[in-house]
């Protein structure tokens, strides 16, 4: 037994050693979440004796099932004649539903389809019923749905504007189509499942009885439909082990529910809680900041790291006039980095926006610093971005076919694949170019080979290319306001999942090319195309190169050498419409726990926002990280008390607090004593 326990700290072996009941094991970042998960499982079944088959250990991805299957087999006999089922969500769902899909009147052969064959599953149903919306959008919507298990005909009788309407019937027959053909998507794996088990009670009890030990990694994570699931799971024993940070829950855009993990005591009693808070990742200096920042959050169940490695150098400010010289300062700091023998592996740069990568590849291009791109698409390769540089061609040469046809239904025109490859066939019989046979059909010069509906259209696109033509002819002072207003790109993003960092891409090249005609008032949009060109063919390289990532992409990485950039106020804090204060900060919590021993935060005094220069304030979170003193930012300190804390009562004991409002000069709490809700000032009771 020994053998399996050695090297845990007093809360990993804690954790490790409590066997029947709910468990909370809330891991700080770097504290050794897999490690106790795979302990606490090798330990079930090689020291307790419980049988693998009784045990069903929950993950997110293949690739952290795969690494903690490795983990824990190490510690396990090898004498095991199968081992236990330790895979994803979803794989849990496939094979459930293998054996169960019968109970809903389908066969096990059912084929799973993935996100493309969905979409255009999608794109046929809507053509029917001649609803144009964003396919991205509808697929969201869908899936949506499904993880809060509405039905096609809840949503039907529920939707109010029309395009929800529109969606709802969308939804009615994609899932009858989906179903007459036996076919599931990826939501189906969990809803039916859900389903499933909910319908029939002596399966539920069987399921549960059978899975008597269940784990669940990055339980904060976790959605409604998954929640309620494990609910059914642990039905029969309530044996559930979750892990998780409640600090590190950056996924609420998707689905993630917080609740689920700041709530989880209550909801499986009795619970048991371990914290684990020895951080063996980062320098004491590095978790002070942490801490501090994530201190002003108050719906967290409250932990504080503490480093194993003890000492290190402070946290760095890095001040710059603007994104340019940012680039340039980081890529000046990396280079005394790389002389000095540094791993380039070792280095990163993380940042909150996308949008805020294209400075830093331009910069590090002209630095000729070797840096992949993580999790993500290169600025200039994305796909709102090329449909600009498109246009510009376009522009530039109407003769460039190619551009034309990337943009020709950009934004939607009604032009559809049909009308492109008559006009194309058209343009090669007659040896022009498909521009110049657009313009001359429509004038009558040569046959109109399209529908009158798609030549209105047409008519509007060539109206708008020669304005801007002219436009650019004159000067480029004014012409990204007008193709702004002519080409209205940024609607066609809109709708869509990603649309909020698609125009947000699309305005920092829009600030871009502004700037770059202030610089010189000379540029023409020729030479402008060629410098993009040359900014965008560096090759891919994967190895040894400076990483650069979003912060949500760098969950669960950890880098000798940090740099986070765009820490002002509107870029992070993100600030606006949908965003959540909290989960922002939570993110700043993720990123400063990425660094082992060297953080640089950097923040300018200007950057483009929504396509124009801007001067901004720095970000609030480096004055609630400690880092910076100054009254003008905005500082938010949490309550003393706060939801979900344990606190004593001299009379009614130990409760939990559900709720903290400000009284006079002290807070007035709800708290449950076992049941037993009280109102108390928060002076009549000492936190646990």
């Amino acid at each position: 037994m020994e053998t399996i326990l050695n090297g845990l700290n007093p809360a990993q072996r804690e954790a490790v050693e409590h066997i029947d009941g709910a468990m909370l094991i809330l891991a700080g970042a770097g504290s050794g979440k897999t490690k106790t998960l795979t302990t606490r499982l090798a330990y079930l079944i090689g020291v307790i004796g419980i049988d693998p088959a009784n045990t069903l250990t929950l993950t997110f991805t293949n690739k952290a099932a795969a690494e903690m299957r490795e983990r824990a087999l190490r510690l396990m006999p090898h004498t095991l004649s199968y081992p236990p089922l330790l895979c994803t969500f979803h794989k849990f769902g496939l094979l459930f539903l293998k054996f169960h899909i019968e109970k809903l009147g389908r066969s096990n052969a059912f084929v799973i389809i993935d996100s493309d064959d969905k979409k255009r599953l999608l794109r046929t149903i809507a053509k029917e019923l001649k609803i144009d919306l964003n396919l991205s959008f509808i697929a969201s919507e869908i899936s949506k749905y499904k993880n809060s298990l509405l039905s096609p005909e809840v949503v039907l009788e529920k939707a109010e504007l029309p395009d929800y309407k529109k969606i709802a019937n969308i939804y009615v027959k994609y899932q009858a189509n989906i179903e007459e053909n036996n076919l599931v998507d990826f939501d189906d794996l969990l809803m039916l499942t859900y389903k499933i088990l909910a319908e029939n009670d002596d399966l539920r009890q069987e399921t549960s009885k059978r899975y008597q030990y269940i784990m669940v990694d990055e339980y904060q994570d976790t959605n409604e439909l998954q929640f309620q699931l494990l609910e059914l799971l642990s039905s029969e024993h309530h044996n559930l082990c979750v892990v998780g940070d409640d600090d590190q829950s950056i996924y609420g855009w998707r689905g993630a529910n917080i609740r689920n993990i700041l709530e989880f005591a209550n909801n499986f009693k009795p619970c048991k809680t371990v914290k684990l808070e020895t951080n063996y990742r980062s320098t004491e200096p590095i978790l002070k900041a942490a801490n501090t920042l994530i201190e002003h959050n108050s719906t967290r169940l409250g932990k504080k790291l503490t480093s194993h490695k003890g000492a290190g150098d402070d946290v760095k400010l890095l001040h710059s006039l603007d994104e340019s010289m940012e680039a340039k300062a980081i890529a000046h700091e990396i280079q005394k980095l790389l002389e000095q023998g540094t791993d380039p592996n070792e280095i990163a740069v993380l940042y909150r926006i996308n949008a805020l990568s294209r400075s830093l590849e331009e910069g590090f291009t002209k630095a000729g610093l070797a840096f992949k791109l993580i999790g993500g698409i290169r600025f200039y390769e994305r796909a709102e971005i090329k449909d600009i540089i498109s246009y510009f061609r376009v522009i530039s040469n109407p003769h460039d076919d190619f551009s034309l046809i990337r943009i020709i239904n950009k934004p939607k025109r009604g032009i559809g694949k049909a009308s492109i490859e008559k006009l194309q066939k058209a343009a090669f019989d007659a040896q022009i170019s498909l521009f110049e046979y657009i313009v001359k059909s429509l004038l009558g010069e040569l046959p109109l080979v399209i529908s009158k509906k798609v030549a209105s259209s047409l008519t509007t696109l060539i109206e708008d290319i020669k304005l801007l033509r002219i436009e650019v002819s004159e000067a480029l002072d004014n012409f990204m306001t007008l193709f702004e207003e002519r080409i209205k790109l940024k609607d066609h993003y809109a709708g869509m999942v990603d649309g909020m960092d698609r125009i947000l891409n699309i305005d920092e090249f829009y600030g871009y090319f502004r700037d770059a005609v202030t610089k010189n008032p000379d540029l023409t949009l020729d030479e402008f195309l060629n410098d993009i060109s040359l900014q965008s063919d560096q090759d891919q390289i994967e190895e040894n190169a400076i990483t650069i990532m979003s912060i949500h992409a760098a969950k669960g990485l950890e880098f000798e050498h940090l740099f986070v950039i765009g820490l002002e106020e509107e870029f992070f804090p993100l600030l606006g419409e949908g965003c959540n204060m909290e989960e922002e900060r939570r993110l700043g919590y993720v990123a400063i726990t990425r660094a082992k021993s060297d953080l640089t935060l950097c923040y300018v005094d200007s950057r483009f926002y929504k396509g124009r220069r801007k001067m901004i304030d720095k970000s609030r979170f480096l004055g609630e990280a400690g880092l910076i003193q100054d009254t003008s930012l905005k500082i938010t300190k949490q309550a003393a008390f706060k939801k979900g804390d344990l606190v004593k009562h001299k009379i009614f004991g130990i409760g939990r607090v559900q709720a903290a409002n400000k009284s006079g000069k002290e807070y007035k709490l709800l708290i449950n004593f076992g049941g037993n809700k009280k109102e108390i000032l928060s002076s009549f009771v000492q936190s646990i």
